[in-house]
C-alpha cells in the first residue's frame, strides 16, 4: 500500500526532472501522460483496496482512504487529458512563435510536477504538510499562467500570485492555531497537525481558537478554491493561461483546494458544533454563485466565461458541504469529477479557437458549428454537461444537492441558488448558441485540429456521457468518502 500512495506523487515527480533535464520532446511529452494515467490507476486501484476504511503510512504522513482515491481519481482524468492534448498545444505554440524552446521546456517541467504537488495535497495526513503542497500549487502554475510572456499574461500571474499568496498565508495562520489548540488538548509536539490525531483531541480542543483556525483555514483554501471574497484572480489567470492548464486549474486544483476544507471540517464541527461553519460555508458559497452568475451575464470572453462558471460551480460545492449530509458529501464528490471531465472539455476546445483567431472574444468566435464539427460537438456537449441537463452526471448530482439541502433545512439557500443557476444558465446558453451558431464573418479562419488534442476531445465526449449514463462503482465510493469524513 506504501508504494500505491507513493506512486501518483512520486511518478510525475521523475517525470517532470526528466523532462527538466532533456527539455520538451515528444518521448518527454508522453512520459508525462504516462504518468498521469499512473496517478488515475492508483486511485482506482486505492478505491478497490480501501472500502471505506483507511491506513496511514510512512509514520502517519500519509493516508489512503475514500477520499484521497476519489481525488486521485479526477486528478488522474483531468491531468491524462489536459497533458495528452498538451503535446499538440506545444507543439503549434512553437510552430506558430508563441513560445521557444526554453518556454517548452518549462512547460514540460512544470506540468508533471502540477500534478505530484495536487497529489501530495490529497493524499497527505498532516495539515502542515498539505499547506505546503497547496503553496506549491501556487508557484508551479504562476510560471504556467505567464506560458506566453505578454503583458495580460504577466499581470495575471502577479495578480494571481499575490491573491493566493494572501490567501495560503490566512490559512497558515490558521494552521498554526490549530496545532496550538492540538497541542494544549494533549496532542504530542510531533502528531499534533496529523489529521487523526486531530479528529481524536477534537472534542477536547478550545472552541474560541478552533473557531477562529476553522474561518482562517476556510478563508484561505476558500482563495485557492476561487471563492469569494478572494475570487478575482481566477478569471485573469484561467483566461491567460495555455489551455490544457486552464483545464487542469479549473477542472481539478479549485477543487483539490476545497478537499482539504472537506477534510478539516470534521475535527472543527467537534469543538465548536456544526452549526459555525455550516453557516460559514453557506455564506461564501450563495456570495460566489451569486458573483459568478452576475459575471457570466456580462462577460464577452469565452475563457472568462469557463472560469466563471467554475466560480458558480465551487459556490455549489461550498453549499453543499456546508449540508455536510451524507448524501450532500456523496453528490458534490460526483458534481466534482462531472464538473472536471466537462470543464476539460471545454477549455480544450475554447484553446482551439483561440489558436485559430488569436483572440477569446466570443464576437470573434462565431459559427464554429459550420467551420468545425469535432471542436463545435465538443464544445456543446462540454456545455450541455455543464448546464446539467440529462443525460450528464451533473444533472444527477445538483438534484441530489438540492435535496440534501432540503433535508439539512437550508431550503432558503436552496432557493436562493436556484434563482442563480437559472440565471447563469441563461447568461451561458445565450452565449454558446452565438459562437456556435451565429453567422461566421467573412474570411474567418480555418480551425484546425492537431492529433492529440482531437483525441482528448473525444475521449473526453466518452467520459462523460460514460459517467452520465452511470456512476457505476464510483457511488459506492462516494459514499464511503462521506462516510468516512462522519457525515450524517
Amino acid at each position: 500500500m506504501t508504494a500505491l500512495a507513493l506512486a501518483p506523487i512520486l511518478v510525475p515527480a521523475v517525470a517532470a526532472a526528466i523532462a527538466t533535464a532533456c527539455g520538451w520532446r515528444r518521448w518527454t511529452a508522453t512520459l508525462t501522460v504516462l504518468s498521469a494515467l499512473v496517478v488515475l490507476l492508483s486511485g482506482a486501484v486505492m478505491a478497490l483496496r480501501v472500502g471505506g476504511g483507511e491506513q496511514l503510512l510512512l509514520g502517519g504522513l500519509l493516508r489512503t482512504d475514500a477520499l484521497s482515491a476519489t481525488m486521485l481519481i479526477v486528478i488522474g482524468v483531468v491531468g491524462t487529458l489536459s497533458t495528452w492534448a498538451g503535446i499538440g498545444y506545444i507543439d503549434s505554440e512553437l510552430a506558430h512563435g508563441h513560445t521557444d524552446e526554453s518556454g517548452a521546456r518549462l512547460y514540460g517541467a512544470l506540468t508533471p510536477a502540477f500534478l505530484a504537488a495536487m497529489a501530495l495535497a490529497v493524499s497527505a495526513n498532516n495539515i502542515g504538510v498539505i499547506w505546503v503542497a497547496v503553496e506549491a500549487t501556487t508557484v508551479i502554475t504562476a510560471f504556467l499562467v505567464g506560458h506566453r510572456r505578454t503583458r495580460n499574461a504577466l499581470e495575471a500571474t502577479w495578480k494571481y500570485v499575490v491573491i493566493c499568496s494572501v490567501g495560503i498565508a490566512i490559512a497558515l495562520l490558521g494552521t498554526v492555531l490549530l496545532y496550538f489548540a492540538a497541542r494544549h488538548a494533549g496532542a504530542g509536539l510531533e502528531e499534533a497537525l496529523n489529521l487523526d490525531v486531530l479528529l481524536a483531541h477534537a472534542a477536547q480542543l478550545d472552541p474560541a481558537v478552533t473557531r477562529l483556525a476553522g474561518a482562517l483555514l476556510v478563508i484561505g483554501y476558500g482563495a485557492k478554491a476561487g471563492l469569494v471574497p478572494f475570487h478575482t484572480w481566477l478569471a485573469d489567470a484561467h483566461s491567460q493561461a495555455p489551455a490544457p492548464v486552464s483545464a487542469l486549474m479549473s477542472g481539478v486544483l479549485l477543487a483539490v483546494a476545497l478537499s482539504v476544507i472537506l477534510r478539516l471540517r470534521p475535527i472543527v464541527d467537534a469543538a465548536t458544533g456544526p452549526d459555525y461553519l455550516r453557516v460559514g460555508l453557506s455564506a461564501v458559497g450563495l456570495a460566489t454563485v451569486l458573483v459568478a452568475a452576475l459575471l457570466l451575464t456580462v462577460t464577452t470572453d469565452v475563457k472568462r466565461m469557463l472560469a466563471y462558471s467554475s466560480m458558480e460551480n465551487m459556490g455549489i460545492i461550498a453549499v453543499a458541504a456546508a449540508a455536510g449530509t451524507r448524501l450532500a458529501i456523496a453528490a458534490l464528490l460526483l458534481h466534482v469529477l462531472a464538473h472536471g471531465v466537462g470543464k476539460t472539455v471545454l477549455f480544450l476546445a475554447g484553446g482551439q479557437l483561440q489558436s485559430a483567431h488569436n483572440s477569446t472574444a466570443i464576437s470573434d468566435l462565431v459559427g464554429v458549428m459550420g467551420r468545425s464539427r469535432l471542436v463545435g460537438a465538443s464544445f456543446a456537449v462540454g456545455i450541455v454537461a455543464l448546464l446539467g441537463l440529462p443525460p450528464f452526471a451533473m444533472f444527477a448530482s445538483e438534484i441530489s444537492i438540492a435535496r440534501s439541502l432540503t433535508d439539512a433545512k437550508l431550503g432558503l439557500v436552496l432557493a436562493a441558488v436556484l434563482v442563480l443557476i437559472a440565471v447563469a444558465f441563461a447568461a451561458l446558453t445565450r452565449n454558446t448558441a452565438r459562437l456556435l451558431f451565429g453567422n461566421a464573418r467573412s474570411g474567418a479562419p480555418s480551425i484546425t485540429v492537431p492529433a492529440t488534442i482531437a483525441c482528448a476531445l473525444v475521449v473526453g465526449i466518452v467520459v462523460s456521457v460514460g459517467l452520465g449514463v452511470t456512476a457505476g462503482p464510483l457511488s459506492e465510493l462516494f459514499h464511503a468518502a462521506a462516510d468516512h469524513l462522519g457525515a450524517p
